[in-house]
């Protein structure tokens, strides 16, 4: 069981409104997105792209359905672009962040990265040299810096079509980077997507964890996307991602390991579906009661 003193549950807004694609979900509102977290039992939620840009106005909206911004995506472009232009917008996240009481911030290298792209998701994606190598981890060196300074937390969430996406690129990655200031953001879908074994990654590396995403996956969908070459998001709009509890998953050893390790932090759902297929509050209130069952949250 979690300690629910130290463990915290969120859910993701990409269910109701997937940002990357946003005809999936374009009638759901972010009203409607955040009551019905609040309704399946979820007291955190990371930001969407519908989310309120005004602090006050959305910390009202959260504050009346009880629940709290725990984290939001940042795109990084360490390896392309000059350092300077993702600091700036770096700092003004944090900054935002910060206000609205959030101790995380998850950052993807998307130099190069082929996620959006309309190309096979296992075919083409691009692997650094040395030098990136050394270019990403100073950077993100930097932004862990400013983020600790700011009394939050700089996590790298590894990506399906990004530079750290196999084992062997985490593994370097977490090699690399100063563990002082810079955390991983753990992924179970990704990590089993690329065909990595969820539990050895977050077994090795639970003590750098600050961020755990649970996201479960459908292999049989996974198999036609390999065999079909299907792109990242054409595998989304076709079921590659579900709730936990829905897919083929196994999250037992997963909660076994939070719990034995004494984490602290948020384990958010992220689950990317079409919510005209699997709608948001039913799939909400599935992998609630999933985890509820599995972990006692």
């Amino acid at each position: 069981m979690l300690d629910k003193n130290k463990v915290k549950l969120g859910i993701a807004p990409i269910g109701w409104t997937n940002d990357d694609m946003p005809d999936l979900g374009k009638e759901n509102t972010f009203e409607q997105c955040v009551s019905e977290m609040a309704l399946a039992g979820f007291t955190g939620s990371e930001i969407g792209g519908k989310y309120p840009k005004d602090i006050k106005t959305l910390k009202k909206a959260l504050d009346i359905r009880g629940i709290e911004i725990c984290n939001c995506w940042f795109s990084s472009f360490l390896i392309s672009r000059p350092y300077e232009e993702t600091e700036k917008e770096f700092i003004a996240q944090t900054d935002f962040l910060k206000a609205m009481g959030a101790k995380v911030i998850g950052v993807s290298e998307q130099s190069y990265s082929t996620q959006g792209k309309d190309q096979p998701i296992f075919v083409g994606k691009y692997v650094m040299n040395d030098e990136e190598w050394k270019l990403l981890a100073k950077g993100l060196n930097k932004l862990g810096k400013i983020a600790k300074d700011k009394g939050m937390m700089l996590t790298f969430h590894h990506h399906m079509g990004t530079v750290v996406q196999t084992e062997e690129e985490i593994d370097r990655f977490m090699e690399e980077v100063d563990p002082d200031l810079v955390y991983l953001l753990f992924d179970s879908g990704h990590c089993s997507f690329a065909g990595i074994d969820p539990i050895k990654v977050l077994g090795k590396y639970i003590d750098r964890t600050k961020h755990i995403h649970l996201k479960d996956l459908r292999s049989d969908v996974v198999a036609q996307s390999r065999k079909e070459s299907w792109s990242f998001l054409k595998g989304v709009r076709e079921g590659t991602f579900t709730v936990p509890g829905d897919g083929d998953v196994d999250f037992a050893p997963i909660f076994d390991i939070i719990e034995k390790s004494g984490y602290e932090g948020y384990v958010v759902v992220e689950a990317e579906q079409d919510p005209a297929v699997a709608n948001p509050l039913e799939y909400a209130i599935k992998a609630r009661k999933y985890i509820a069952e599995k972990t006692g949250l």
